[in-house]
């Protein structure tokens, strides 16, 4: 328990249950592999700090852009609460460092089980907090950590559907709608990622991966989006 004092330190949030602070960082392979009683993992946690995470963000939205339409606010809130969003807010927070896995998940790092791992274990915190401190700490750790970075999202325009923007960019600035195409696949059947490259007519762009040729492509169009400069300033 008392490696998560230097956690609370960091967070600036003392819990008065540290149990439930640990539960937060506890994934189901740690308790399947250890057996030790009474410890539970934090997929309930998950589920409360989803809603918590769901009502702060779409609260401070609200109030914020009082004349954004419902679409609008329902894609700025998707940027701010997504997997993504949420595992490099774990990662910045060094939740890595004291998340409890079995020897296998904790070797596993830089892949896309490890991001929702940590996506997951954030939204565990969100409702270790609202439990142990209630929603207003809760909604302040949000502000400090997570809504300040609500105006680069809206500035950029990161929250639109990075091919759908490729698009329409592509089809302004030259008048050519862009092509996908599978350039490799690497990695064994059963764990394989998709490499897709991104194309003006003959034009190579650039390329993304993923687990699927859908976000694949979508990653592509994230990287010629960046290639082009067409990503606002």
């Amino acid at each position: 328990m008392e490696k998560f004092g230097a956690f609370e330190e960091k967070i600036g949030v003392h819990f008065r249950d540290r149990a439930v602070l640990r539960e937060a960082f506890t994934h189901r392979s740690y308790i399947n592999e250890t057996k030790e009683r009474g410890l539970a993992h934090n997929e309930r946690l998950e589920f409360l700090g989803d809603a918590v995470l769901e009502l702060s963000v779409t609260d401070f939205l609200y109030k914020k852009y009082p004349q954004a339409t419902e679409g609008d606010l329902t894609s700025y809130r998707a940027a701010l609460v997504n997997a993504v969003t949420c595992s490099d807010l774990a990662i910045d927070l060094d939740m890595e460092e004291f998340m409890l896995l079995s020897k296998g998940e904790a070797k596993d790092k830089g892949t896309k089980a490890r991001q929702i791992i940590l996506a997951n274990a954030f939204e565990g915190l969100i409702g270790a907090i609202y439990l142990d401190q209630g929603y207003a700490t809760t909604d302040m750790f949000l502000k400090t950590h997570l809504l300040c970075k609500t105006e680069e999202i809206v500035r950029k325009e990161l929250w639109r559907d990075a091919k759908s923007f490729f698009q329409e960019e592509a089809q302004e600035q030259v008048s050519i709608t862009p092509s996908y195409k599978v350039v490799r696949e690497e990695g064994p059947d059963h764990d394989k990622d998709f490499v897709v490259g991104v194309f003006l007519g003959a034009e190579f762009v650039a390329e993304g991966k993923g687990k699927s040729k859908q976000e694949a492509e979508q990653n592509a169009a994230a990287e010629g989006l960046k290639v082009k400069g067409w990503v606002k300033k």
